[in-house]
Formats: C-alpha cells, sequence, structure tokens
C-alpha cells in the first residue's frame, strides 16, 4: 500500500489490530543480519519504528540490548508489556527524526516496515551518526501482493478500489505490482550516498492466505485505509468482503521481503 506523506501518525489509532494481523519475518532474514552482524550480550541495538513489534524478538534472544523507537503511544505501550521480561528492552515514544539518541553508540540500527516513512536525506545521516565505527544498517520492508491466482476477485477488487478509495483521495490507486529485485538494488544502492559500505541486499518470499474478515481487518491496519472516514471505510471493506467471499471465500497475499544492509566503515 503507499505511503501518503502525513498519515504516519495513523497507525497509532490501530494498534491492537496490527498487534493482531500484521505478520512478522522470516527466519533466513534474521539469520542473514546476524550473520552479517553478530549480537551477544555486550551489543546495543536501536529499532527504529518497532510498531508493536513485530520484529523485535529475534533480536532480544541474542541476549543484546534493544532501544526501540516508536511514535505512537498506544503502540510503545503494547511492545512495553509484550517485552517486560527483557530487562534490556526499551521504548522512546517520539519519531526517529527528533528523538535524542546517542551518537557512535549502536552495534546494529534496523527498521521493519517503517524506514519509508523517514526522507531519505534525514533518516541515513542519522542512522550513521549513531552507529558505532563498523556497525550496522538493516532495513527490511514487506510487500504484499494479492490475488495473482483469482483474476475475476483482483478485477472486482479493482472496480471497489475505484469507487471508493480513488474517488476519496481524488487519484487512481496505482496497480499493486510485485516487488522486484531491481528495485531492492536500488534501495540499497541509497546508503552508499550517505557514507555506508559493505552494502548487501536480499529478498524473500512467502504466501498467506485470509479469510475475507482477516484481510479486511489486516487493511484496517493500513494508514490510507485507517485515513478513510466512516462511514465509508466500513462500507468499503465490507463490499471487500463480500467480493472475496463470491469468488471462494480467501485471499492468498504473495509476500515478498526485501532486506538492505550497509556498514559505517
Amino acid at each position: 500500500m503507499p505511503s501518503i506523506p502525513g498519515l504516519e501518525g495513523t497507525f497509532d489509532t490501530a494498534a491492537a489490530a496490527y498487534e493482531k494481523y500484521r505478520p512478522g519475518y522470516p527466519d533466513a532474514l534474521y539469520r542473514m543480519i546476524l550473520g552479517y552482524c553478530p549480537l551477544d550480550g555486550t551489543s546495543q541495538a536501536a529499532e527504529i519504528g518497532i510498531g508493536t513489534g513485530q520484529a523485535t524478538l529475534p533480536f532480544l534472544q541474542t541476549g543484546c540490548s534493544v532501544l526501540a523507537v516508536e511514535r505512537g503511544a498506544a503502540m510503545s505501550a503494547i511492545c512495553r508489556q509484550k517485552f517486560a521480561a527483557y530487562r534490556s528492552f526499551s521504548v522512546v515514544t517520539d519519531s526517529f527524526e527528533t528523538a535524542p539518541l546517542p551518537q557512535e553508540t549502536f552495534d546494529l540500527v534496523y527498521s521493519a516496515t517503517a524506514f519509508h516513512w523517514i526522507p531519505e536525506q534525514t533518516g541515513y545521516p542519522k542512522v550513521f551518526s549513531v552507529l558505532k565505527h563498523g556497525g550496522a544498517f538493516a532495513r527490511f520492508q514487506n510487500h504484499p501482493f494479492p490475488g495473482r491466482e483469482h483474476p475475476q476477485l483482483t478485477a472486482a477488487l479493482d472496480r471497489l478500489y475505484a469507487a471508493y478509495y480513488d474517488r476519496f483521495y481524488g487519484r487512481q490507486r496505482t496497480a499493486p505490482a510485485e516487488f522486484t529485485e531491481q528495485q531492492a538494488a536500488e534501495r540499497a544502492a541509497c546508503a552508499a550516498r550517505y557514507g555506508f559500505t559493505d552494502i548487501r541486499y536480499a529478498l524473500f518470499h512467502r504466501t498467506r492466505t485470509l479469510s475475507a474478515a482477516d484481510y479486511c481487518a489486516l487493511l484496517g491496519t493500513y494508514s490510507d485505509h485507517i485515513a478513510m472516514p466512516e462511514p465509508l471505510r466500513t462500507e468499503f471493506f465490507g463490499e471487500i468482503g463480500q467480493a472475496i467471499l463470491a469468488h471462494g471465500g480467501t485471499l492468498t497475499l504473495h509476500d515478498t521481503i526485501d532486506l538492505q544492509l550497509a556498514r559505517k566503515p
């Protein structure tokens, strides 16, 4: 789904649904990150935009300290409760852009489906500044692509988006497309412009099959859908649910997760 500037604060209004319906990340992704940047009980990591902690546990399980930055108060509260057993975990309720983070402190800075909300010219230099020399930045993001197997359902959903979403936003929605290796390579190259070296990237794939109810609940965690006013949003989601039920009752999402790794010299 597109990231519309100004909507980054909407997620906190759907924190409970976000925790329930947003997926985590593949084990292979964590193995690649921790192979690139091994962590132990002496290490310090920072997470940018923790949300409700979909990506956090594998890093805490290394024994390292994790300082998370999350602009949403409700999401921060969920994370404090969720990771209360880890004394090495803390969360600051602030945006990454304004959070007062110590310079040259962290062995790893990582961000899961959040860094795209931060302007490149702000985000990369700040990450660089808070990393130790030799420290690593891991940026990864999930890109779901719906309905490849069911073209009739896809066409029905496209008609609904034209009638509801496009009309509300006053523009035609960009048709969903699978995230490509070229896009991953271009995103990885951004880090070089800000002094990072040893740049790598990888793609990971999975599928999820959701019921009509679960898919509509997932849509309710996307910023551009959260921002649609009532009763328009409920009517829109109801029509989406009915379309899925009329075409077999489930929708398959093909997820592509792109990972970029970069190191501060």
